[in-house]
């Protein structure tokens, strides 16, 4: 690529739609009963429905369409009330039906939107569509030199497209907005997200037109992109790549590209001079869906609080940063374990602590999920309290109680503390004993002290800490050790 000097670049607006497909969670596959589990041996999830035999029969899977109408709900889409399904047809080397069931012209959600944040401000990216369809199988180019190879393990398993508006105008936008796409399925539990496994897909169109210019430049369309990072690198090339093309004094063609993730670079893959003709027409043997009210209003009862709701709860009613709101919800069963724990303490920065801090670092060092957490809300609010009740101080807490308890955890905390002897001496005679001892230690220093020194207190604070075994209060001894100082 020829590179042009930046003031060039910043003549275009970017503007990018976005396609993403997402696999959905069901047990079997959209339209036949054998299994839709990723990572089979190949060909082994296949039946005489997947395989396209004569005279076999589609059957509609019904947790497709729940889970269609959960995400619509979630973006605030319309859901479509009479569902017609119909055939793409299409030469795919690995859908041996030769369509594609889909739906056309009665998409299952149409409008609504996903909320990005833009600087300190949010935009909304608008969804033009959301429709049900089957996945294809998958050719495999790198296994043999000669041949490629189809498994159909793929073929049939259920998918939702989800259409965005061209509103995103740049790559940052699109990476964001697929960020919160893959949350939210994440949280509906309807795709895992798993970008690499393919369970979740983006197409890219990408057009550029001079800033100001009332209509679309032509799009290209980068296909099958396989991670987050990829598609903001491809979107970052393919501008690069039009600009340079449209400042020669060429055009932009609508064409089909593939992203090398290697070399960081787009390359056409087919044209797209003609508009494909899929002879899209009704599928003859599938009856339309009616999705009533009813329907509707059972499966919003079953959505869970959302990453928006919470974070918007977290910000506002808790008084959280939004750092911390951001960190707390970036994954669904973390956001859960808060969710507990804020039901058992009012200590919500606190306890805010604790998860992006102990518990944290715990599941990081032991690469665990939260699911697999040995301890329980109930256990991290009771060592909040023993915290705040002045029973231990925070060192104490986290060096030695959530240690004994990460290992101990059919014992409480407060148990665990008691036992090995933790528990804060605030008994003020006591601490008198410690601080007398440290005072008579350094009589200097206390003259020093009484002279105006005050940073002195840090000395003798720890000779206390120290005698004490790291039990005594802080702030009682703070308080008690002015007193004794300045006599």
């Amino acid at each position: 690529m020829h590179m042009l000097a930046q003031e060039i670049y910043d003549k275009y607006e970017l503007v990018v739609g976005l396609e993403i497909h997402a696999q959905l969670l069901t047990k079997s596959k959209a339209y036949s009963s054998d299994s839709s589990e990723f990572g089979a041996q190949p060909n082994t999830h296949v039946n005489p429905i997947t395989l396209g035999h004569p005279g076999t029969l589609p059957k509609f899977n019904e947790n497709t369409l729940q889970y269609g109408v959960r995400l619509g709900l979630a973006v605030g889409s319309d859901i479509t009330y009479e569902n017609q399904f119909a055939r793409k047809n299409y030469f795919y080397a690995d859908l041996p039906k030769g369509y594609q069931i889909t739906q056309d012209k009665t998409p299952l959600c149409t409008g609504g939107k996903i909320t990005i944040k833009v600087g300190k401000g949010t935009k909304d990216i608008g969804i033009t569509r959301i429709h049900m369809e089957e996945d294809s199988g998958k050719s495999i180019h790198d296994l043999d030199p000669f041949h490629t190879l189809i498994d159909l393990n793929r073929a049939g398993v259920p998918l939702l497209e989800i259409v965005s508006e061209p509103d995103i105008r740049s790559a940052q936008e699109a990476y964001d907005y697929l960020t919160e796409v893959r949350q939210l399925v994440r949280y509906l539990e309807v795709c895992d997200g798993n970008m690499e496994e393919g369970s979740m897909r983006c197409d890219a169109n990408v057009s550029m037109r001079l800033k100001g210019a009332p209509k679309f430049g032509e799009r290209t369309e980068t296909k099958n992109l396989n991670s987050i990072r990829n598609v903001f690198r491809a979107i970052e090339f393919e501008a690069k790549r039009q600009v340079e093309v449209l400042e020669a004094g060429g055009v932009i063609k609508m064409e089909t590209m593939g992203f090398d993730a290697v070399t960081g670079e787009t390359r056409t893959l087919r044209s797209k001079e003609m508009a494909h003709d899929y002879r899209y027409f009704p599928e003859p043997d599938l009856q339309a869906v009616f999705v009533g009210k009813n329907y509707v209003s059972d499966v919003k009862e079953t959505l869970p609080a959302l990453p928006k709701e919470l974070k918007e709860k977290y910000t506002s009613a808790l008084k959280l940063s939004d750092y911390d709101a951001e960190v707390l919800t970036e994954e669904k069963h973390f956001a859960l374990f808060y969710e507990e724990l804020i039901g058992l303490t009012k200590s919500y920065k606190t306890a805010a602590n604790w998860m992006m801090g102990a518990v944290k670092s715990y599941l990081n060092e032991n690469a665990l999920e939260i699911k697999e957490f040995p301890l329980k809300p109930k256990h991290i609010a009771e060592l909040i309290d023993l915290i705040e009740s002045g029973a231990i101080n925070n060192s104490i807490a986290n060096q030695k109680v959530f240690p004994a308890l990460v290992e101990h955890p059919e014992l409480s905390a407060k148990t665990l503390a008691e036992k090995n002897n933790w528990i804060q001496e605030s008994d003020t005679e006591a601490l008198e004993g410690f601080i007398n001892e440290a005072i008579a230690k350094f009589p200097a220093k206390v003259e020093e002290f009484r002279a105006g020194n005050k940073n002195l207190l840090g000395l003798f604070m720890g000779e206390v800490m120290k005698a004490s075994k790291g039990k005594a209060d802080p702030k009682v001894t703070s308080n008690l050790l002015r007193e004794k100082l300045e006599q």
